[in-house]
């Protein structure tokens, strides 16, 4: 019954939905190919990782101005918005020649991915006809399917040259601009009447809640972004390997947050759940601290490492939308700042800490800060443990 509700949605959620995945192949496309870019423009582990360095930074800050734009723009137009603007950055990537210049264009492409999705979160969320948890199912399902699909093309690509996966992006982006201005009723491109104000993510975060679970998101993304930007340097693959890799990766994630992450919530609740999948993706990334030279070691932890982050992802947004009573686009605002701010300190520190000590500290580093965001949400316990409560009584 519930899977039935899951799949009877307006067209415009369905619109968003396949926009979504096309969108979410952006990040595992880049994927496969940071050590040729390395190679290829002469440049450090460290430098390449700024190009999720500058991606996230911009991100984090642009989710903060996400609101305000779609209040006036509408869901429509803010979604275009940034899709376009994510085809023109990717082209012009494509074309780069050193990389200081793929740096900062990574940084424009990271200002339309917070357009697009910070919007296509409360678009689901909002135009769903079956409830909160099972709109945030269907994104977490846009997200894995363009996730693990990334991999696998962007190392197709990127065989044939580093270049091919950012022009890729510029031509699957253009697709998905056509497919939203055409399939997305004019309905849902509307202003909101109620202008939302460039303070409201601030005010939102005065929540004690959602700021704890904005802060775990960031101390938990040290391990994500440390796993999806450094990994690659240490696994000894080519492109087509590491697309293979990553294609495992994003599949885990896929199925895990659409079939398994309703069954934990429902079964342990969203708080324990989410501490038992960060318990254990911290022991993950210690497991590939301790065994980093050893290949079939690090490749089993990244591929295993898709279905916790899966599971996490989806329990973690759910706990977000139900939080605080705030507007749904200023909470998700208001979350991704926090959370992308760990996403942008991340993959510079894990390029760093391989150049200072060894290819061994990046994991034990990412695995602590993990741990961090499990030993700080069980001292909040009490400000987030009605989540349940909220979502039983949608």
């Amino acid at each position: 019954m519930a899977q039935d509700s899951l799949l009877k949605q307006p067209k415009a959620v369905w619109a968003v939905f396949f926009a979504g995945i096309i969108a979410f192949m952006g990040i595992g496309l880049v994927d496969p190919i940071l050590p040729a870019i390395a190679s290829k423009l002469h440049a450090s582990q460290s430098q390449v990782t700024l190009l999720f360095t500058s991606y996230n930074a911009v991100m984090a800050v642009a989710m903060l101005i996400t609101g305000v734009v779609s209040s006036r723009w509408g869901i429509k137009g803010t979604l275009l918005a940034g899709v376009i603007t994510i085809a023109l950055f990717s082209a012009l990537g494509g074309f780069s020649n050193d990389i200081g210049t793929l740096v900062a264009l990574r940084g424009g492409w990271g200002l339309g991915n917070a357009l697009f999705v910070a919007t296509a979160l409360t678009a689901i969320v909002t135009l769903s006809n079956s409830g909160t948890a099972q709109a945030i199912i269907l994104y977490e399902a846009a997200i894995g399917l363009g996730i693990s699909v990334g991999p696998l093309l962007g190392g197709w690509l990127g065989a044939m040259s580093w270049r091919g996966p950012f022009l890729g992006v510029a031509v699957l982006m253009a697709a998905a601009f056509v497919f939203l201005l055409v399939m997305m009723p004019k309905q849902a491109g509307q202003a909101s009447q109620k202008k939302t104000s460039l303070l409201e993510p601030f005010r939102a975060m005065k929540h004690r809640s959602l700021f704890v679970f904005g802060l775990t998101a960031c101390l938990y993304n040290f391990g994500f972004f440390t796993l999806l930007a450094y990994a690659p340097f240490v696994l000894g693959l080519d492109e087509h390997g590491l697309g293979f890799v990553f294609l495992g990766w994003g599949i885990l994630l896929a199925v895990t947050s659409v079939f398994m992450a309703p069954k934990l919530q429902r079964r342990f609740g969203t708080v324990k759940s989410m501490g038992a999948m960060l318990t254990l993706f911290a022991l993950v990334l210690v497991v590939m601290g301790i065994w980093t030279d050893l290949q079939w070691v690090t490749i089993a932890c990244v591929v295993f490492a898709g279905a916790l982050l899966g599971n996490n992802n989806t329990l973690i947004t759910t706990a977000v939308m139900n939080a605080a009573p705030v507007e749904r686009s200023t909470a998700s605002a208001a979350y991704s700042f926090l959370r992308f701010i760990g996403g942008a300190i991340a993959p510079f520190l894990a390029g760093k800490l391989a150049e200072w000590y060894n290819p061994h500290v990046p994991f034990l580093v990412g695995g602590a800060f993990v741990l961090a965001s499990v030993v700080f949400i069980a001292l909040n316990i009490k400000h987030v443990e009605h989540v349940d409560r909220v979502e039983a009584g949608h």
